[in-house]
């Protein structure tokens, strides 16, 4: 399948609670669309054999994440900055002036979904990679760190919906903020199964007289 080219580079963020679906969503979009996804828990990964998620250690992994960030988007390429460091509005608000100075357009993606559906998932997670159990305080500690977005703009998309839907909904935002055409954004949004008006008789009885289409 061909990407889909932007006409304007882009810097995505992310929010959402732990196990909303950022991650599995950034992946997804990154094979649709010509765009390069920072996963700061892959690069963690990389530069730490056992990462603790200390403060000392978090704070190498967003400097790391915005050098690439800044390096990307000031060559003309797109960026999902795919990390939990937007719980709050000022770091949001960083990443947008960051965007705006690399002539980037900045999106604000919200994932929602119910806590506890959330804390399953990444309980569930957590012990198929790590065979490690979630801790359902660190969890509560950073849902109560959240400031959720008010006034700035951003699009919402639920975190148990199909990449379909959460796909049909980052390219009309695309196509509004002008980074896709019109043809483009008709062509790549998933269009629904086409609905039989007409009564197959062979496929049992139908009831003619209940049929209230007219077509003139």
């Amino acid at each position: 399948m061909n990407k889909i080219a932007l006409q304007k580079p882009v810097l995505i963020m992310l929010y959402g609670f732990p196990g909303s679906g950022k991650t599995k969503f950034s992946k997804n979009l990154s094979e649709s669309v010509n765009i390069a996804h920072l996963d700061s828990e892959n690069i963690r990964s990389e530069l730490f054999s056992k990462p603790q998620y200390t403060k000392e250690e978090n704070k190498i992994i967003r400097h790391l994440m915005d050098y690439m960030t800044e390096k990307l988007l000031n060559a003309g390429a797109s960026v999902i900055y795919d990390c939990n460091d937007f719980a709050r509005l000022s770091e949001r608000r960083s990443i947008r002036e960051m965007a705006r100075d690399n002539h980037s357009l900045p999106i604000l993606i919200w994932m929602q979904i119910d806590p506890d559906s959330a804390l399953k998932r990444i309980v569930d997670n957590k012990l198929k990679r790590e065979g490690t159990k979630y801790n359902k305080d660190v969890f509560d500690k950073a849902v109560q760190n959240m400031q959720n977005p008010q006034t700035e703009d951003y699009i919402v998309i639920s975190g148990k919906h199909t990449f379909n839907t959460q796909h049909d909904a980052v390219i009309k935002k695309l196509y509004d903020l002008g980074a896709i055409n019109a043809e483009t954004a008709t062509n790549k949004v998933v269009k629904p199964g086409m609905v039989n008006l007409i009564p197959n008789h062979t496929a049992g009885r139908v009831d003619l007289a209940r049929r209230n289409i007219l077509i003139r």
